[in-house]
């Protein structure tokens, strides 16, 4: 007797120590956002259009042209390749959660939409991955299926090849092919995009310990699955916008993991353009504004995040909330110099989340939340009036430089560490490079004015490849678009040596016109040039290496770090992040507010805007303590 009591009080001791040991147990997910993923080889259910034969493997595809993808802040094809290339990082690593922060389609079209789903499906019964998926404003792209399509797919002997999913809405032209109908590339609305992807977190499982919404009536305390089942139709998570307008909201919070409640908030908010029609797809804005609009059109989310952390205080468990959108600004705090050099509504300002968002979620109990849709890799951290500290970690895009993903590692002791993964080495991302050689033919048989740089098919890597593609990015679009034209000459054509020089000059005389009349201000330049050769000295740096770089360059930089944070030095190269330092630090010991010389007002908004950026909270490597809020960079 008393030796079957010792055998039992071993076992249970083994037991309680096994089980101690799971629970104290790192927890990695993994965060994906805005994949936009085009399947390039699915089929069209409804037509037997398979897209152009690929000589590289004989296989029908469907992409888009590369002038079009290099005039958008997205990659359209290879992003396919790098999606395929992250999910097996993630399968060698042997990570089981995985978040997809919204964005996760190109426009939430069934062919694309199939596409992903098939892949989910194989990573999950392969890996056993667990995917859990949230809204972006481009899936779905409105509360309810529209019709749609595009004028740029690529067509046969490099035509663009017009897809629509209905007669009559679209505009022709006589560059183009005669459109393909179907209706896989329509828009799908939640209905839709929900009722393919129901398997992804939209829906409860069994195997959750806890799944809910803001809609449920019950809690953790009474949680019951075939309860949450009913209550799960999407007929029961809608709320009225404004009176007479009632849309879906897909918000969820899941428990996958005993300890950790994911919460996924659906931060689409679709307000209505007239009271005429509720049913209307096309009577909706879009919801690229995010968090703004939650604040005052979807009031009940903020209600029912702080219910849900709260619940998870008294509980124990670890909120991890991600969504679309960004909570906190993701400029670095720069936004204001950036409106005041490029001009109001230029560079997306109007997607930053106003500050009442990061404090209103930092009080409803938020402590770290992931987002998407800016395509770069940043942290904001803000610190509300009561005190609370919320940390938005930007995810980067995939189909961007520099394409990468966050992991998250949940440690024992509240202590979080996030790592951003490069997704640099991507197998076949030139798998499409013949059929872009026949598109740059036919354009340039066309006599192009601004004709694509055919050298980005010479790239080797997709990190190289995406770095190419935002350099196009920049000269087919930003500069033309975003600049002032006066000081996108000025600072395109500059050299880094004369920038250097002007820098230490004291003058009320542009620096443009100075560029001009160097003769006439000879001993002026012969001060500034002397003081440029002690700076140098005292920094050991070499005045023939900023003869080797013009200002376009600095300006590329400046969209690279713009997008990678302090990833894209391994571009740049930590010489010439010195060199740019220098020269602002020079030129802003020389400059004063009251010089009225215009050239020198907006390099310092450009000055200043590229220091905040290169001086911004920890983005690469980190960790953020769940309790105190405080953020660590971890050092290589």
């Amino acid at each position: 007797m008393r030796q079957s009591f010792n055998i039992l009080y071993v076992f249970l001791l083994f037991l309680s120590l096994n089980l101690k040991a799971q629970t104290s147990e790192a927890i990695q997910i993994a965060f994906l956002a805005d994949v936009h993923l085009q399947d390039l080889y699915g089929n069209l259910e409804d037509n037997n259009y398979k897209g152009i034969v690929n000589p590289k493997n004989g296989k029908p595809t469907i992409l888009r042209t590369m002038e079009s993808q290099l005039h958008s802040t997205r990659i359209f094809n290879e992003n396919y390749f790098a999606f395929l290339a992250a999910l097996e990082d993630i399968a060698k690593r042997g990570i089981h959660y995985v978040a997809l922060p919204g964005d996760y389609s190109d426009d939430g079209q069934p062919i694309h939409i199939r596409g992903l789903q098939k892949i989910l499906d194989d990573y999950s019964k392969k890996y056993t991955i667990q995917f859990f998926i949230t809204t972006g404003n481009h899936d779905p792209v409105g509360p309810f299926a529209q019709e749609s399509g595009k004028d740029d797919f690529l067509g046969s002997n490099g035509k663009r090849q017009p897809i629509y999913s209905k007669e009559g809405i679209y505009a022709s032209d006589e560059k183009e092919l005669p459109p393909i109908i179907t209706k896989d590339i329509a828009k799908m609305g939640y209905l839709g995009i929900t009722s393919y992807l129901k398997d992804y977190g939209f829906f409860p499982k069994e195997n959750y310990t806890f799944w809910a919404t803001p809609f449920s009536t019950y809690t953790s305390e009474n949680y019951d699955f075939a309860k949450a089942q009913k209550e799960a139709f999407l007929e029961n998570r809608t709320y009225e916008i404004q009176k007479g307008f009632t849309i879906p909201d897909v918000s969820y919070v899941v428990e996958p993991v005993d300890g950790i409640w994911l919460l996924a908030i659906d931060g689409n908010v679709y307000i209505p353009k007239s009271n005429s029609n509720s049913v209307d797809p096309e009577n909706y804005s879009g919801a690229d504004l995010g968090y703004n609009n939650v604040l005052s059109h979807k009031k009940h989310l903020i209600n029912w995040v702080h219910k849900i952390t709260e619940e998870a205080k008294k509980k124990g468990k670890t909120v991890i909330a991600f969504s679309h959108y960004p909570m906190v600004e993701f400029n670095d705090d720069a936004s204001a110099e950036i409106e005041s050099l490029m001009g109001k509504g230029k560079w997306q300002l109007n997607r930053i989340p106003k500050e009442e968002v990061a404090q209103t979620f930092a009080d409803a109990g938020l402590k770290i939340h992931f987002g998407g849709h800016m395509h770069i890799n940043d942290t904001g951290i803000r610190i509300s009036e009561k005190g609370n500290t919320l940390v938005n970690i930007q995810t980067p895009s995939l189909a961007a430089y520099i394409p990468a993903y966050k992991l998250l590692t949940i440690k024992p002791n509240a202590v979080a560490e996030v790592e951003t993964i490069i997704i640099g080495e991507v197998p076949r991302f030139d798998e499409l490079f013949d059929l872009y050689k026949m598109e740059h033919d036919y354009l340039k048989s066309q006599n192009e004015p601004t004709l694509w740089n055919d050298q980005i098919l010479k790239t080797k890597t997709y990190h190289e490849f995406t770095d190419f593609h935002l350099k196009e990015l920049v000269r087919l679009r930003f500069l033309p678009e975003d600049w002032p034209e006066d000081f996108s000459n000025f600072l395109s054509n500059i050299s880094g040596e004369n920038l250097l020089i002007l820098s230490n000059l004291n003058t009320d005389i542009s620096f443009d016109e100075l560029l001009k009349n160097k003769e006439i201000f000879k001993q002026d330049w012969k001060k500034a040039t002397t003081e440029t050769k002690k700076q140098l000295k005292l920094r050991n740096l070499k005045l023939s290496s900023f003869q080797e770089w013009k200002g376009i360059n600095m300006i590329i930089d400046f969209y690279r770090i713009r997008s990678a944070d302090k990833l894209a030095i391994v571009d740049i190269g930590e010489e010439k992040i010195s060199q740019y330092k220098l020269i602002s630090e020079c030129f802003f010991k020389n400059y004063s507010e009251t010089q009225n010389a215009k050239t020198q007002k907006q390099l310092s908004l450009f000055l200043t805007i590229l220091n905040k950026f290169l001086s911004g909270a920890p983005a690469d490597h980190f960790s953020v303590d769940l309790k105190s809020g405080k953020v660590l960079e971890i050092k290589q």
